[in-house]
């Protein structure tokens, strides 16, 4: 028997897909986890579970393992997506003993777990995520808007706004990677900066690629 398994892929979670290498699958006798960042962290017990079997949509590129299971705050679709054979890789997960671990006791690991199931799969706390939502498109808006206005359209419609959402953007995922306090207050109790952490540091070269980008085009 295998005390644990560990493998690097991508995962689908109802409509929202991370592509291969932003999600993460660990296995234990005792927990299934897959952490697909912002998409979604979901943890099981084997008393969650349903079945796991064998999924394909794409051969070789769209290959994985779908997790059928009893929790109603997690979309019924979970697919943790694979480069290896998806037999594999549940013939993997049944070496560490999860499949075979079903207890009738409640433990106190057993309670935490289904506290952070309670809380749905996405670890951002809502109000946080709809206020960075609502402030990106107000400032890609201020920029835009005005450009559409004018008679005679030249250049980009990149200005001021774009790129203070922009650096909003990267400085929050700076905080997000070392401020403890500012974690806090963005992600919902029990979650932790390996919640998020490929996902964050995506988001920090993405928006200062950008940004950089478009400070070079206004010049």
């Amino acid at each position: 028997m295998n005390e644990k398994f560990t493998l690097t892929g991508g995962a689908r979670i109802g409509m929202s897909n991370a592509s291969f290498p932003l999600a993460d699958l660990y296995v234990d006798k005792n927990v299934l986890k897959i952490n697909a960042s912002i998409v979604g962290n979901l943890v099981f017990q084997p008393n969650d579970i349903i079945s796991i079997e064998a999924y394909s949509s794409i051969p070789v590129i769209g290959n994985g393992i779908k997790i059928n299971h009893r929790i109603e705050k997690y979309s019924s679709k979970v697919i943790f997506w694979t480069f290896k054979n998806p037999i594999t890789v549940i013939n993997e997960i049944r070496k560490t003993g999860f499949l075979d671990n079903i207890q009738s006791e409640i433990t106190a690991a057993d309670l935490e777990i289904i506290n952070r199931q309670n809380q749905g799969g996405f670890p951002i706390k809502k109000p946080v995520a709809i206020f960075y939502v609502v402030i990106w498109n107000a400032l890609f808006l201020s920029d835009i808007i005005p450009f559409f206005l004018q008679e005679k359209q030249e250049g980009f419609p990149i200005g001021n706004g774009i790129k203070l959402a922009l650096a909003i953007v990267f400085v929050s995922a700076i905080l997000t990677l070392v401020s403890a306090k500012f974690r806090s207050l963005i992600l919902k109790e029990r979650r932790e900066l390996d919640d998020i952490k490929k996902f964050v540091y995506l988001l920090l070269f993405i928006s200062g690629m950008l940004f950089l980008q478009f400070s070079i085009t206004c010049l």
